[in-house]
């Protein structure tokens, strides 16, 4: 029989050293427990939940991803994270649905957009971090739309275009979302420059 020790210790072991207390409690295993384990082994708190083994690399991308189930990384933060960008953001980007409360990750010092429940879905995906934790992330079809959304330094926005065009350009994919997202006639003009 396996104890819960060993569970613990496989899925810290799967997660690179950190340990959610909401996962372990998904074993079976009681809060308490969970804490004494915590305690007992020298993890230290990241977050609310959320707690770093000794040897542990701090990923704040996983950690945000724990702390908000709902939070998907966009913007700057997708860019990098899909390697369209040249330089690591200077924070952390973040969309969630409508109605989620935002000013948790403002006291943070994250970025937070909302969207509602319709788009919020769109382009959705699963990606490693540098750290290879999995977190939501939009896809780069999404993410160049969210970016001709809102205030993007140019040449962020440069990069991330000619980089989408140099690897994994999907142009049907990108002009169907633009359209959803109002921002087709942008892009184009955009693309015709850059093209």
């Amino acid at each position: 029989m396996i104890t819960k020790k060993v569970l613990i210790n496989q899925l810290a072991e799967k997660n690179n050293g950190i340990l959610a207390v909401s996962e372990m409690m998904k074993l079976g295993i009681s809060k308490q427990y969970c804490m004494f384990f915590l305690k007992q082994n020298g993890y230290e708190r990241a977050a609310r939940g959320v707690y770093l083994s000794q040897d542990a690399f701090n990923d704040d991308f996983y950690i945000i991803c724990r702390q908000y189930k709902q939070a998907v990384f966009s913007h700057e933060s997708a860019l990098y994270l899909l390697g369209l960008a040249e330089r690591t953001p200077i924070h952390y980007t973040v969309t969630v649905p409508h109605g989620y409360r935002t000013n948790v990750f403002r006291q943070k010092g994250i970025e937070v957009y909302t969207s509602n429940n319709e788009r919020y879905s769109i382009g959705l995906i699963e990606i490693q971090t540098p750290n290879n934790h999995t977190v939501l992330c939009y896809d780069a079809e999404r993410t160049l739309c969210d970016i001709f959304r809102t205030e993007t330094d140019p040449q962020d926005k440069q990069n991330a275009v000619i980089e989408y065009l140099r690897e994994r350009k999907n142009i049907t994919k990108l002009m169907k979302y633009a359209e959803v997202f109002h921002v087709d006639e942008r892009i184009l003009k955009y693309m015709e420059v850059i093209l």
